[in-house]
Order: C-alpha cells, then structure tokens, then sequence
C-alpha cells in the first residue's frame, strides 16, 4: 500500500476498519486505489483530505454535487431550517414546493414520490408497475445497475454476469427466489426485450438512457423512442433509471434531452446537493396507486432538511441552466485528454455525455458493455494513483463528473496533470 503522501488517511482507514467492516460506510469505496482516503472539507470543484492535500474533484460524492462542494444557496437554506425542525413525521411546505419544482421542470411528470435513496425507489416504482399491470416480472438491461437489492443486481459486472436473459448473480449471499422476478436483455436489444415480453407476465422494462455506470454509453433517441413504442403496445410500464441523469443532462434530465417519455423516471444524486433524496416522477395514474393498496412507506421519506436542499438545487440549476456551458466543459476535457493518449503514444480513449465523461485504458473506443469490460482497468487504477499525486480526485472505473463549479481554467489545470499521470505510468513511474 502507498501510504508515502497519504500516512494521515492510512492511519484513518485502518483505525477505520477496527469499528467499522472494511473501514468503508458503502462496499463500492473499498475500491479507490491506492486506499480509500480521508476528506475534511469541500469548496466549488475543491476536496481537501486530512493530510493536507487539495484536488480538483471528479468523484463529486459518487456524482451528487452536482453544483459542487457546499455551494453557497444551498448551504443558507438548509441552515435556515435545521433550527425549525429535523423532522415532523408530517406534513410541511417544502413536500408540495419541491414536488411542484420537479414536475415543473420534468416533461410528462404529473406527480411525484418521495424516497431516499436510488435503490428504494426502484423498488417502489416496480410495486407501483406490478399493481398497475397485474404482471409480476421486470426486464432490465446487461450492464444496467438499478440499485443493490436481490432482484436487479445481476448481470451488471464482468463477462460471466451479462449473460441473458438468465440473470448472472452479483453477489454472495444474494437471494435466488428475488432472481425469478427479473429477466435480462443485452444491452437495447429490442428484439430480444419483444421475445421476453411474448412470453409473457411482464410488468416493466427498466433502463438507464445513459448506461452511465458502465462506459457512459447513450441509448439514442431514436432506440429509446422504439423502446417506449414495444412497451405501449404490450401494457408494459417503461421506467427510465435517472439517478445519475436526472437534474444532469438538463433540467429534465433524460427525457428531455431525448424527446421520450417513460411512464415512470427515478431521479436521486443531483437532486438534492449532496442530501439523501431520491424520487418518483411520472403518471398521476401509476403513482396514485399509493392511496389504492399499493404500500409506500418510510420514516425518512419527505423529511423538511432535505427537501429544503432540493428546493434551493432546483431553483440554482432552474435558474442558471448550466447544461449547455457543462457539455462544452466535458467536450474540452475529452478532446484534451485524446491529444494527451495521442501524445504519448498510449492506447487509451475519452468520450463524453452531457457534463459526464468517461476515460479507459487500453481500448481505442467504448461502444458496448463488452468494450467497456475489456479496457484495462488495472493500469487505470494505476492512472489515478498518478493523478492522485497532481491534485485530480477521480473514480475507478473512467467516470469523471463535472460540476457547475468546473470552469474552463480548472479543466485545463486538470489536462496539464493529466499529462504529467500519463508520462509517468507509459514509463513506469508515478
């Protein structure tokens, strides 16, 4: 382990793991190389660890802060209401406010349904399509991640997992029975999604419009429009998975860069800044359900902090529509990281979607799930070791989020070490 320019986060980590299993509160940052670091405040596009050293931040919370590090809005409206109250276990105006926020700015949202995180309300919007449709399965998508729970965590990860349409298993321990509600279909193979669909019992087809987990690959307009035409026909409720792209791609998330309506989106991530939210948009006749039978509970659902959050996040990305400006943003760091692969005469590529960008090692290009497994993520880990080390904080696995707070002056800072990571893993330094 390195731990040269890192002792304070190390010694962190492993006091860490002594009261808490793995040292880590999600599996999913065990996987930061060379360790899982230790952070002490944030600014705008800024991340500060305990030993001292600042990055620019493409990690962004796994991708909520969406308007960066504390920004300034949000941070007085929720400080305005942590005196008034945590939680009421009631009703207050920031449920209808924020509510009446998203079906603004959402195309074809008539209502709305507050959860707390990606994975519950997937769960919720598959009740809602079960009761809707008196069918019990749901079609999703190889590479396609839906949340952690049994039944849709499969066939998300490596070449034995994306098979289809049985489920490949995506983790110990995961429950066989949930495995028999869920049936896979490679990646918008449309043909395949009609054969499952005559065979019958289907409830919902789920999908993520920009397969942002695995390789930021985009649906198309034209596919997804094709997609929601099958699902008409059939009486087969479409869900769109905009954890990441909902509040990112634009203000209506997937459905209005694309032009298509699902029946239901879930949104979580940007939403709410940083603040554990997740929603529920779409329908009125789907989402009314919860007052005919369908049960939709939890304790923390709609609680006054957090909406306060998400009102203050949408009136900022409401008011600035910062969309435009963000791809142009992602445009130039993936056109400089092309000229830096280039220069240095490495096999490597970047392309982006929207203010989301991704970067692989080893491929010339990602255009599948199975390009996307390919790459070779190995040296990549290398990659952010080396960029660790010039001030650049980003994930495993080639996703760099951009936020509001990443100006052109900041990307060209971050190409300049960009540079300087490659040299130093092509010729096997640091």
């Amino acid at each position: 382990m390195l731990i040269d320019q890192w002792p304070a986060s190390h010694a962190a980590w492993e006091r860490t793991r002594r009261s808490l299993a793995g040292g880590v509160s999600t599996g999913l940052r065990a996987q930061m190389p060379p360790h899982p670091l230790f952070f002490t405040r944030g600014e705008g596009s800024r991340i500060h660890d305990v030993d001292g050293n600042t990055y620019t931040d493409y990690v962004l919370g796994w991708g909520p802060l969406f308007l960066g590090h504390s920004h300034p809005e949000v941070v007085d409206a929720v400080a305005a209401q942590l005196p008034l109250g945590q939680t009421y276990g009631a009703g207050h105006a920031a449920e209808y406010e924020a509510a009446e926020r998203v079906c603004q700015a959402v195309p074809g949202a008539e209502r709305v349904l507050w959860s707390n995180t990606g994975t519950e309300a997937n769960q919720a919007a598959f009740r809602l399509a079960r009761a809707f449709t008196g069918r019990q399965r749901i079609v999703k998508f190889t590479g396609n991640y839906h949340g952690w729970s049994d039944n849709v965590l499969v066939s998300y990860r490596g070449s034995e997992a994306l098979s289809a349409p049985r489920p490949g298993v995506g983790t110990r321990g995961q429950s066989k029975a949930a495995m028999h509600d869920v049936v896979v279909a490679p990646w918008l193979d449309l043909d395949a999604v009609s054969a499952l669909i005559a065979e019958g019992d289907i409830a919902a087809v789920i999908v993520e419009p920009v397969l942002a987990n695995t390789g930021v690959l985009e649906a198309g307009a034209q596919r997804l429009a094709q997609l929601r035409e099958l699902c008409t026909a059939q009486g087969v409720v479409l869900i769109f998975d905009e954890v990441i792209t909902g509040f990112r791609l634009a203000l209506g998330g997937a459905r209005e860069h694309f032009g298509v309506l699902p029946d239901l989106s879930v949104y979580a991530k940007s939403i709410a800044s940083g603040f554990s939210l997740a929603a529920i948009a779409g329908r009125s006749d789907i989402i009314d359900q919860v007052e005919d039978g369908v049960v939709h509970a939890g304790t923390y659902n709609g609680n006054p902090i957090v909406l306060t959050a998400a009102r203050a996040t949408l009136d900022v990305l409401a008011r600035e529509r910062p969309y435009d400006r963000l791809a142009d943003s992602a445009a130039r760091l993936v056109t400089g990281a092309r000229e830096v692969f280039a220069r240095h005469g490495v096999t490597a590529t970047a392309h982006s979607v929207g203010p989301i960008v991704q970067m692989a090692w080893g491929c010339e290009e990602i255009r599948s799930v199975e390009d996307y497994h390919r790459a070779d993520w190995a040296t990549y880990d290398e990659l952010i070791v080396a960029l660790l080390r010039r001030g650049q904080f980003v994930l495993p696995g080639g996703r760099w989020y951009l936020s509001i707070a990443h100006d052109d002056d900041t990307i060209d800072a971050s190409l300049d070490a960009l540079d300087g990571a490659v040299a130093a893993v092509a010729g096997g330094g640091r």
